[in-house]
């Protein structure tokens, strides 16, 4: 999954948790108001006698340890920092727009650094601020109900510091619609994480210049269309989609981990967060966190990083098998014999489930290898997994199947296959597929033909672990194992690889993007470093790697086209 990516998912994750921060602050709110007015009686409205007659012992150095209980739970003097993210509260304000004044004082402007963003270390004068700061310092005991009691100034909501964007100010309205456009088109059917309808209806409503969060939602989504559909589709210069869309490992993985850090908090995870909650916001949560599973599986076994979300935690259900057409009120039934494209999602998270069971048992045994009947139990459970593997997609429905060949079935490789015939007209479309705009797209916008290569190249992907692992255990159990056999099984594996990849058009395949090419290159480089390591091996073995080694040549020409940095 690109950086892009994470950064929608990172992007609709901020707009919940501020959401749940706002109406838990409004909770707080209430409930203090609720309190003070329970507690407020005419004696706190008596002032207090000096403080050397009540207690003289406390003075402004009392001990450290005492500062927390005499400190008010009020904000501090001087203005309100800025939050990471400037955001708007779900609501931008226009009655606080820096022309006007607040409370009768001065307009209250935000120091910014001259991009239009506001500076976290400007330190104003107590007579800059709206409001003075002696009414916030920290009081004596012996006066604190005193002064809490007194009519306090009101603080300005996070819109106040919130200055607005508008989508023309990064490129023309109808260049982001028509990105949008391609999204749903080309990215949508691999990351259903955005309520086309409501989205767009926000998007017409310019809903973008009040609230910075969905600003950034959109912008997010742009992004992750542009690193994943061919650039001849594209109406924009190379440098600007290269400005727009350029990110790098960091930023890739720090959005990840940022989703799925709010993920947990709002405990997505768990069903009982999903009651009360309208169709579309349950539906589109559900999307949100297994789109972050799948890809905490990937980026774990592609570049060895711990799991963040386990199986074992996780009781959520999967999404329901519909289309856009819910309503806040109401899930409206899916149309007789046709497929929703979430279910594409569904079966994918299902054999990332079991991606995550057997990186679990693999470290876990790393760190305290089983021994004797330990080590007998967990082949039996891997075994499990490897018939499980096996049959994760039989019950698909049809659109999700493959229409030649079944993975499963190790038919002969046709004679033309990888001969350089093949290869020389498979360069030729996936060249005319980037960079002709005239190309047919017939291929490239049918989802399920494109869900189709992402499902089972992860399912070979997953069975390939398996297998490695399985046999590991069999030399842990007996000392050696059949070689013959070991490479019967790897070439089982490279000739249904090959079969997938020989069954799926090119230009669905290509749609994919360098996500899928990581998860070929991965299977590809681990079984021909086990051909070198064999003595002798099959023709048949030798002849199905040399022809994967070739397809892996034309998948990295996939990927060279979708890295903006020529």
């Amino acid at each position: 999954m690109p950086a892009a990516t994470h950064a929608v998912l990172a992007s609709y994750l901020r707009r919940l948790q501020e959401a749940a921060a706002a109406a838990q602050q409004q909770q707080q709110q209430s409930e203090d108001r609720q309190t003070e007015d329970m507690s407020a009686s005419p004696v706190s409205t008596i002032p207090s006698p000096p403080s050397s007659i009540l207690s003289p012992s406390i003075n402004p150095k009392s001990p450290v340890f005492l500062e927390p209980s005499i400190k008010p739970s009020s904000p501090p003097s001087g203005p309100i920092p800025p939050s990471r993210y400037p955001i708007a509260a779900d609501t931008y304000h226009p009655q606080y727009s820096p022309s006007s004044s607040y409370n009768g004082s001065r307009p209250l402007e935000p120091p910014t650094n001259g991009n239009g963003i506001i500076s976290g270390h400007h330190s104003p004068k107590n007579d800059d601020l709206p409001y003075s700061s002696e009414s916030w310092s920290t009081y004596p005991l012996y006066n604190w109900s005193y002064k809490q009691h007194q009519p306090q100034p009101s603080i300005p909501p996070l819109s106040f510091y919130y200055r607005p964007h508008r989508l023309e100010d990064i490129a023309p309205r109808d260049t982001i619609s028509l990105i949008i456009a391609l999204f749903f088109d080309f990215v949508y059917p691999l990351t259903p994480c955005i309520h086309k309808p409501s989205f767009m209806a926000d998007l017409h409503a310019r809903k973008e210049e009040r609230d910075p969060l969905f600003f950034a939602l959109v912008m997010s989504t742009v992004a992750s269309t542009l690193v994943q559909v061919p650039r001849s589709y594209l109406p924009m210069e190379r440098p600007i989609v290269r400005k727009l869309a350029q990110g790098h490992d960091a930023t890739q993985h720090a959005a990840f981990g940022e989703a799925a850090h709010i993920a947990v908090t709002l405990r997505m995870h768990e069903e009982a967060s999903y009651e009360g909650l309208d169709p579309i916001e349950c539906e589109v949560r559900r999307r949100t966190f297994w789109l972050l599973f799948g890809a905490d599986k990937s980026m774990s076994i592609l570049l060895g990083r711990p799991i963040c979300l386990r199986d074992e935690d996780c009781t959520v259900h999967f999404p329901k098998e519909l289309d856009d057409d819910i309503t806040p009120s109401a899930y409206l039934p899916q149309p007789h014999g046709k497929t929703a494209t979430v279910s594409g999602l569904n079966y994918t998270s299902r054999i990332f489930a079991l991606l995550g069971e057997i990186l679990v048992r693999i470290r876990v045994d790393k760190r305290s290898p089983p021994q004797g009947q330990f080590a007998t139990a967990r082949l039996e459970e891997v075994q499990s997994l490897h018939q499980r593997i096996l049959t994760a997609l039989i019950h698909a429905p049809e659109p999700l199947r493959l229409k030649s060949v079944h993975p499963q079935s190790r038919l002969p490789l046709p004679p033309e296959y990888g001969g350089a015939g093949f290869r020389q007209a498979t360069f030729a479309e996936v060249k005319d597929f980037f960079d002709n705009p005239n190309a047919s797209r017939a291929n490239a916008l049918n989802p399920f033909l494109v869900m189709q290569a992402n499902l089972y190249v992860t399912q070979q992907l997953v069975r390939f672990v398996i297998e490695q692992y399985r046999d590991e255990l069999i030399v842990s159990l007996q000392g050696s194992i059949d070689e013959t056999q070991v490479a019967e099984d790897r070439e089982a594996v490279a000739s249904d690889l090959l079969n997938i990849l020989h069954s799926i058009p090119i230009q669905s395949i290509a749609t994919n993007g360098p996500s899928l090419v990581h998860k070929v290159r991965f299977v590809a480089s681990t079984l021909l470093d086990a051909v070198r390591k064999a003595e002798t091996a099959p023709a048949s073995a030798a002849r199905a790697h040399a022809y994967l080694w070739d397809f892996l040549s034309i998948l990295s020409e996939i990927e060279r086209n979708y890295l903006f940095v020529q």
